[in-house]
C-alpha cells in the first residue's frame, strides 16, 4: 500500500507538471487510468476510499447529508431545520456519529443527517472520512456547508468527495462498457469524444486488465468520466453549497463570497437566516412533486399530498400507495398539468406532474 500511495503521488505530480494540449491528452488519460487502477487496489486492500459508512434506515421521501469541515455549522442547522436536537459546540469535532432528523416541509418528510465533519485526506481515511464519506452514498442530496470565514475550505471538500468516488452535479455518462471472451475491443459511438481516441480508449481499459470488450458511448464524456465508467462504482447526485455564519460579514462581502463561489444559498443556522428558502431549494433539488388522491365519487383530499419523484407515472403512484393497486389497476382519471383536459383516462406508464388530482379505478 505504501508503494502504491508512492508512485500515485509520483504520477499526480507527473500531471501538475505536463500541459494539456492535442499532443499531451493522450498521456495524461494513460497516467490518469493508472493512477485509478493504484487506488483501486488501495481501496481492495482497505487504503482509502472506501469504508463502511455509519449505519442509518433511510426513512422519509428523500435523504439529505450535511457535509463540511468541523464547526461549520452542522448541526445548528440539522437543528433548525428537523426536530432533532443534535449537541452544538463551538468547537470541532462535536458529532462524532451520524445524528438523523426529519425535515417535513410541502406536506414531503426529509431525512437529514449530520455527521462527522471531515478533514484534509478524509478520503484516505483520516479522521472518520472514510465513514462520512461511504455514508454520503446513501442519500440523494449533498449539502455541503462552508463558514463564511472560511470559504477556502471548499476545494479540499470538493477534491475529498470527488476521490470518494462520489460525482456532484455530473450527469451519468451514457456509456456502456461488455466484456467478452475473444476478439479485442470494439468501440461504438454516436456522439463525438474528443478527449478520447480509439487507442486511449483501448490503452484505459488494458490498464483495467480489460482486453476484450465492447464499448457503446452515447453521450459526450471526458477521459476521466470514461474511467469512472471503466471503474462503475461510482455515485452520482446533486448538491446544494450553502455559506452558513453569512452574518459575520457585512452584506458587501457577503454578496461577493457568494457571487465569488457560485454558491446556491447564504445563511445564518444560529440567526435562522434563509432557512425557509433553503428548505424550498431542499425540496426542488431532491425533484420531488405533490399529487392530490381523489376517491372515485369524493372530493379531492386536498390537505395531505401524495410526494412522488418528477417523471414519476401513474404506476409508481399505484405502487406507492399499495401493490395491490398496481396488480389490480383498471385505468385512472387525472386532472391538472399533465392532462389535455380535467379527468382524461389515462394508463400506468402516464407521466404525472406537480399538484396533478389523480383518481385510481381498480378492478
Amino acid at each position: 500500500m505504501a508503494d502504491n500511495s508512492a508512485r500515485i503521488k509520483e504520477l499526480e505530480d507527473e500531471l501538475s507538471k505536463t500541459p494539456y494540449n492535442k499532443r499531451t491528452q493522450g498521456h495524461i488519460g494513460k497516467v490518469k487510468a493508472q493512477i485509478a487502477r493504484l487506488r483501486e487496489a488501495q481501496e481492495a486492500s482497505g487504503g482509502g476510499g472506501g469504508g463502511s459508512g455509519y449505519q442509518v434506515r433511510r426513512t422519509g421521501d428523500g435523504t439529505v447529508i450535511l457535509v463540511g469541515y468541523p464547526s461549520a455549522g452542522k448541526s445548528t442547522l440539522l437543528n433548525v431545520l428537523t426536530n432533532q436536537e443534535s449537541e452544538v459546540g463551538a468547537y470541532a469535532f462535536t458529532t462524532l456519529t451520524v445524528i438523523p432528523g426529519l425535515l417535513e416541509f410541502n406536506g414531503a418528510q426529509i431525512q437529514v443527517l449530520d455527521v462527522p465533519g471531515i478533514v484534509a485526506g478524509a478520503a484516505s481515511g483520516k479522521g472518520r472520512g472514510k465513514e462520512v464519506l461511504a455514508t454520503m452514498r446513501s442519500a440523494d442530496l449533498c449539502i455541503l456547508l462552508l463558514d463564511a470565514t472560511r470559504t477556502h475550505e471548499v476545494k479540499s471538500i470538493r477534491k475529498e468527495v470527488y476521490d470518494a468516488g462520489i460525482r456532484l452535479d455530473e450527469p451519468v455518462p451514457d456509456v456502456r462498457i461488455t466484456k467478452k471472451a475473444k476478439d479485442g475491443i470494439s468501440i461504438g459511438r454516436t456522439v463525438p469524444t474528443p478527449e478520447l481516441s480509439d487507442e486511449l480508449i483501448v490503452d484505459m481499459l488494458s490498464t483495467f486488465r480489460i482486453f476484450n470488450a465492447d464499448v457503446v458511448i452515447r453521450s459526450p464524456v471526458t477521459a476521466d468520466q470514461f474511467i469512472d465508467c471503466i471503474r462503475g462504482n461510482r455515485k452520482y447526485m446533486p448538491s446544494l453549497l450553502v455559506v452558513n455564519k453569512i452574518d459575520l460579514l457585512s452584506p458587501q462581502r457577503a454578496e461577493k463570497v457568494l457571487s465569488d463561489l457560485k454558491a446556491d444559498l447564504g445563511i445564518s443556522a444560529s440567526q435562522k437566516v434563509g432557512i425557509d428558502t433553503l428548505k424550498e431549494k431542499i425540496f426542488s433539488s431532491l425533484h420531488l412533486i405533490r399529487v392530490w388522491m381523489k376517491e372515485p365519487g369524493k372530493d379531492a383530499d386536498l390537505e395531505e399530498p401524495l410526494i412522488i419523484r418528477k417523471g414519476s407515472t401513474i404506476r409508481d403512484v399505484a405502487a406507492k400507495i399499495h401493490r395491490d393497486f398496481e396488480r389490480k389497476f383498471k385505468f385512472a382519471r387525472v386532472t391538472g398539468d399533465s392532462a389535455k383536459f380535467p379527468n382524461q383516462r389515462q394508463g400506468l406508464d402516464h407521466v404525472i406532474a406537480d399538484n396533478d388530482i389523480i383518481e385510481l379505478h381498480s378492478r
